[in-house]
């Protein structure tokens, strides 16, 4: 086989045990280097399975018992415009994106890859919403708890029990609160992106009503250029009043 034949074969990561046998006692030293660079990427992928069949550990006790397990996590707590937006995500054990995992740690490009396919896996999906206008009449920790109760009462079947991103939501159903749970749960995880991407898109709609804070590139969060937009026109009405330097303009 030629190099380039060989770097297709390795590059199809379906390679034959008898395959990686010949290939070991090649003595060219291009194909020695593309074993390693093949050796690697399957740790490296062997690692990441791992990772996240890790992420199961909190779902497994309630699948053991039949229970169906929602994930709810929520965005959009620092920013100065835009609603908090919140996402409850029930999967099964069938449920196999092992790149899904806490969204700050994926890239813009790899969430909005995901966010389909977790549509398409997923057993139940929704999506809750609270204003500026609600965050501004009762703070922002208690718009993100509505707005999390909001998603789980949308959800088309009724989970058993919460893993819940570090909040407790106003429900009536046992759950469990997770100290940076979107890195220790798949479901909440799953939650992250969903929301994430749900909250970028909305803040990508609203960019072209207000094109001059450039929303779609800073979701509402108190960047520069968004200061520097908010202090040469004001406010619009989907900032929040009572986050400073907002909260400036509304100064009696």
């Amino acid at each position: 086989m030629t190099i380039k034949e060989i770097k297709a074969l390795l590059d199809s990561d379906e390679v034959a045990a008898e395959d990686l046998m010949a290939l070991k006692a090649d003595s060219r030293s291009g194909v020695q280097k593309l074993l390693v660079s093949y050796r690697n990427r399957q740790e490296k992928l062997a690692n990441k399975q791992a990772a996240f069949l890790g992420r199961f550990q909190y779902e497994r006790q309630f699948w053991s018992k039949g229970q169906l397990v929602a994930g709810v996590d929520e965005v959009g707590r620092g920013p100065l415009a835009g609603p908090v937006v919140t996402a409850a995500v029930i999967i099964d054990e069938n449920f196999d994106l092992i790149d899904v995992n806490d969204s700050k740690k994926l890239s813009p490009k790899k969430r909005l890859q995901l966010y389909p396919q977790i549509l398409k896996e997923a057993v139940s999906i929704a999506i809750g919403v609270k204003s500026a206008a609600v965050i501004d009449k009762i703070n922002i920790y208690e718009a993100d708890r509505l707005a999390m109760a909001q998603a789980v009462n949308n959800l088309d079947c009724r989970p058993d029990i919460l893993l819940v991103d570090a909040m407790n939501v106003p429900v009536a159903l046992p759950q469990v609160s997770l100290i940076k749970g979107d890195a220790k749960s798949n479901s909440i995880a799953a939650a992250s992106i969903v929301a994430k991407v749900f909250r970028d898109q909305l803040m990508a709609d609203y960019d072209q009503i207000y094109p001059e804070y450039q929303f779609a590139h800073n979701a509402g969060y108190g960047t520069s250029d968004h200061l520097a937009a908010l202090k040469k026109y004001g406010p619009t009405p989907i900032h929040r009043k009572t986050f400073a330097p907002v909260s400036d303009f509304f100064a009696s």
